[in-house]
């Protein structure tokens, strides 16, 4: 059995988070709002409770497309209240909805989502709480709701903006650590950055 981080909990979906998707460096417009607004979500309770509702709070929210999110209506916020099967804070629904329209506009103004967050990739010598905490800034002025330097930690790490695998994880990669700051134009070319720096 692989030794993984001492923050994974024994449940399988817990060690399957860990091993396929935290902490690997992702491009995704889509996926990068996805996991912010999960760990929006996350805020105030335990990352198992966010992974057990996500299929639920993808459906109940437009498999995060801010495209279909910008369609929701006060009528939409009301059903989302109701549904048992996701986080029902009414502020964290609306924060999504709110933080939905200021991607697209991001994505708009940098040419993709994903090249404005990894802009905020720590290099080396940065210090990871300062990016996120300028990530934070940045996503506020912007006019995002319920990002704050914490959530924005821990959605860098989630995307692998920085390798924080702990020393001992068989995902442990201290050479790439810092190395991934823009998004590549292709695939093959992000895995050659990533992998030779």
């Amino acid at each position: 059995m692989p030794k993984r981080c001492s923050w994974v909990s024994n449940s399988p979906l817990y060690e399957h988070y860990h091993d396929s998707e935290w902490g690997r460096p992702t491009y995704d417009d889509q996926q990068l709002f996805e996991m912010l607004m999960l760990e929006l979500m996350q805020s105030g309770l335990s990352w198992l409770t966010v992974l057990k509702k996500r299929d639920a709070l993808r459906t109940a929210f437009a498999s995060f497309n801010w495209e279909s999110l910008a369609r929701f209506t006060e009528e939409d916020v009301a059903r989302l209240k109701e549904m048992k099967a996701i986080i029902r804070h009414e502020g964290k629904i609306r924060a999504i909805l709110t933080n939905a329209a200021v991607a697209r506009k991001l994505a708009n103004e940098h040419g993709s989502f994903a090249r404005f967050i990894w802009s905020f990739a720590p290099n080396k010598q940065d210090n990871l709480s300062e990016q996120a905490i300028a990530l934070s800034k940045a996503l506020k002025s912007a006019g995002m709701a319920f990002v704050g330097p914490t959530t924005c930690q821990s959605f860098m790490e989630a995307a692998g903006l920085v390798n924080s695998h702990e020393q001992g994880c068989y995902l442990y990669q201290p050479e790439v650590v810092g190395k991934c700051r823009q998004p590549p134009l292709t695939k093959l070319f992000r895995a050659l950055v990533c992998l030779l720096g």
